[in-house]
């Protein structure tokens, strides 16, 4: 137990010393993790979690790599991983009859899922409960079978519970790349490359979409102009001197002007600004 290090020992210069420290670190018996785990529960012990968390970090790493094809660091990975197994140490529970290690995979597994979501392309692909679980099994899928035909589309889909149709969405997200707005329009070897900007029409500087706005904004001042004027007077004032002036009053000065606490016009303001919602959306 004496051997267990905290978080703060371990190398941090090179993902391999720290690797190669965090697999010298001693595992822990079930009887020492049941015990470190009720001094944490019981006693909110920070020694006791942090040796659970020292203890497991081999296994961290072991799962970080497995998600080395997704082109994303690996101490990024193992990072997030570990804040996973934090989690765990965290939630578990030394009466469940399990190994933490058992409990804390999950929690593993989910953070990493999660920063791999967020950052292996600039658009989301996968939002939904479905499209998650299918961006996971769909690509170790192609790896194996590559382009699907149309029963291998069906066998999988059975398989993850899904749609066909929600199968052959996220294929086709998959096999997209991210492009860049704006980017060169030459690669190294002269080869002529198109991007959105070369080809999408700005529409902002069109006649009709000017004059469009135009009307739009016209019609909006005139409905907030009518809403205005639909107001009490000391509303109308309040409203204008907290939001359409150039010089914005605070509450405690319209408050002293208006003889009232700055609650009172608060709840004023509130009042005032339910109305005018209520006839812009109406």
């Amino acid at each position: 137990m004496s051997r267990a290090l905290a978080l703060t020992a371990l190398p941090t210069g090179s993902m391999d010393a720290y690797i190669s420290a965090a697999f010298q670190l001693p595992m822990l018996s079930s009887e020492e993790e049941h015990n470190l785990a009720l001094r944490l529960r019981d006693h909110n012990d920070l020694e006791a979690a942090q040796k659970l968390i020292t203890s497991h970090l081999r296994f961290v790493v072991r799962i970080a790599r497995n998600y080395g094809g997704y082109g994303l660091a690996l101490p990024d990975l193992v990072q997030e991983g570990t804040v996973g197994l934090m989690k765990a140490v965290k939630r578990f529970d030394p009466d469940m009859g399990v190994r933490l290690v058992s409990f804390a995979v999950h929690w593993v597994k989910a953070e990493i899922h999660e920063y791999i979501l967020k950052n292996w392309r600039i658009v989301k692909v996968a939002t939904t409960k479905a499209q998650r679980k299918l961006f996971f099994n769909l690509r170790s899928s192609k790896k194996r079978l590559g382009w699907f035909s149309k029963q291998e589309v069906e066998d999988v889909a059975q398989d993850l519970g899904v749609k066909p149709e929600t199968v052959l969405e996220m294929e086709s997200r998959l096999s997209g790349q991210d492009i860049a707005y704006d980017g060169p329009t030459q690669d190294d070897d002269d080869k002529i490359i198109s991007t959105p900007a070369g080809y999408l029409s700005d529409m902002r500087m069109e006649p009709a979409s000017l004059l469009e706005a135009s009307d739009s904004e016209s019609q909006m001042k005139q409905r907030l102009s009518h809403a205005l004027n639909g107001l009490d007077p000391r509303s109308r004032e309040i409203l204008e001197a907290r939001w359409l002036g150039e010089n914005k009053s605070t509450l405690h000065e319209l408050a002293d002007r208006y003889q009232v606490s700055a609650e009172r016009i608060r709840q004023i303001e509130k009042s005032a600004m339910n109305k005018l919602k209520s006839h812009l959306s109406a």
